[in-house]
């Protein structure tokens, strides 16, 4: 047994000794988690425990302190079952601890089984097929980096930079790792390693994170920033196509009445922008739209139909024509879902219709 072993009983037997001293019953189990885990051991490592609590009375057992004579600090807390329940559902790619941990002490076989029942659940949360609302969730993290890199790109602090930066990294590393279906097993140092075997990922996402590390000014912060975040966003649009080209077949249910709502809100108002050179409403209208098509397209294949392609401010019947070649594309969806727009020749038509 080694220095590190011996010292690591040592800890354990003192966190049981405690418990049974100051909160009978409060303490569930021990599991030693980290590099004692996976056996990613160095001189200065510290021991990375899973304490099991049963109530609050447990929490007199959490301590941090330091080890002098190895310099190392330890942080000794406690998980509730609660957050373990939380971490199963896995909500975020750090649950190494629920699932990887060794257990060296309980207080009773059920708590092992209860554990076991928690790891089962979760791993059939990370086996199951990649769905739309696990998309969501990982895109959840993507949209927390790039409000991180907003904050970097409007910072003039430079340590404010920097901690924007740090955040566009960590929900950029959690993003990916969650559209992947996988979780951390291993500590910060090993990161790039665990990054690089996830298959659905910028091919240079590690060099992309090293060049923000790596960055010697603000502007290089800001930059290299960008880049990642441009990068993350067409790995997941590509990921997002992937849905839509599994079901690409134009979808009447979805298709019903979008073409006449986007005649009636933004047709007529594109060549009245052009008659008035209006270029806000001309733009306005032009995003809203594309709006609509990103939500269609999240639900069926639309062609890659390019709305704001054909904007020139300096050209706005020119921009009509193209938003009109936008539509006419769109309307053949219809034809193509079997779908036919509803036109009468004039109100009456429509009243006379409507009412039966």
């Amino acid at each position: 047994m080694t220095y590190l072993d011996r010292r690591n009983r040592k800890i354990i037997d003192a966190i049981i000794e405690k418990a049974a001293a100051v909160c009978p019953g409060s303490l569930a189990l021990i599991a030693v988690g980290g590099s004692f885990a996976t056996g990613d051991i160095h001189e200065k490592s510290d021991l990375d425990l899973l304490i099991l609590i049963n109530d609050e009375r447990g929490y007199q057992l959490a301590h941090t302190f330091i080890q002098d004579d190895l310099g190392v600090g330890h942080d000794l807390y406690c998980t509730t079952w609660d957050s373990l329940r939380e971490d199963a559902q896995y909500p975020h790619p750090h649950i190494a601890k629920l699932m990887d941990s060794i257990v060296v002490w309980h207080a009773d076989e059920k708590y092992l089984s209860e554990l076991e029942a928690l790891r089962a659940r979760a791993r059939t949360v990370l086996t199951s097929p990649l769905s739309e609302a696990d998309y969501e969730k990982a895109a959840s993290q993507l949209r927390m980096a790039e409000g991180c890199l907003t904050d970097a790109l409007t910072a003039d602090n430079h340590s404010d930079i920097l901690n924007a930066a740090g955040g566009v990294i960590y929900y950029t590393e959690n993003a990916v790792a969650l559209l992947n279906k996988r979780y951390f097993r291993k500590s910060v140092r090993r990161a790039y390693d665990e990054l690089n075997a996830m298959p659905l990922r910028p091919a240079n996402l590690t060099g992309l994170i090293e060049s923000v590390v790596s960055a010697e000014s603000d502007e290089a912060l800001k930059g290299t920033s960008l880049l990642l975040i441009r990068e993350i966003r067409r790995c997941f649009h590509e990921v997002r196509r992937m849905f839509a080209r599994a079901k690409s077949e134009p979808d009447a249910d979805v298709l019903r009445g979008t073409y006449e709502e986007m005649f009636s809100n933004w047709r007529n108002k594109m060549f009245l922008a052009a008659q008035e050179n209006n270029r806000h409403l001309a733009f306005m209208s032009m995003i809203s739209m594309n709006a609509m098509l990103s939500d269609i397209s999240e639900e069926m294949e639309t062609g890659g139909i390019d709305v704001l392609g054909g904007y020139d401010p300096n050209d706005l019947m020119k921009t009509a024509q193209s938003f009109d070649e936008a539509l006419s594309h769109y309307r053949r969806l219809y034809e193509q879902a079997a779908l036919t727009e509803n036109r009468y020749p004039d109100i009456d038509a429509f009243i006379e219709t409507y009412r039966q």
